[in-house]
């Protein structure tokens, strides 16, 4: 990890930084290709130049951004189960994200930043 992304983690609860290394992994996983990136005081990954997605804690969820029209269109029945707005969604800190979930949008997000 770069060194301010390793900073934000620092400045976490242990419990936290559980959080944000499990959306961390989910998406390095399903975008293996991805740079990971720090901007707008967030850790994010970048795909073939262009933002693929950034993660934060905040003090009771963690966050995903940006969950556009595509990715809410292709899974609005699973992310029905979470705070979610234009562009974002949350994930309570009183459960793990949902790895498979995350996995699923970060795919879909690539494929719309490829024009797949």
């Amino acid at each position: 990890m770069i060194s301010q992304v390793r900073a934000y983690y620092a400045a976490r609860t242990p419990e936290v930084r559980r959080h944000l290394k499990r959306i961390h992994d989910a998406i390095k996983s399903a975008a293996p290709d991805a740079e990971e990136v720090f901007s707008y005081g967030i850790p994010g990954f970048r795909l073939d130049g262009k933002v693929l997605m950034w993660y934060a804690a905040w003090t009771s969820h963690t966050s995903m951004y940006p969950i556009t029209g595509a990715v809410r269109a292709k899974h609005a029945d699973a992310i029905a189960g979470y705070k979610n707005s234009k562009g974002t969604i949350q994930f309570p800190l009183t459960t793990l994200p949902p790895v498979t979930l995350i996995k699923r949008m970060v795919k879909t997000r690539a494929a719309e930043i490829r024009g797949k």
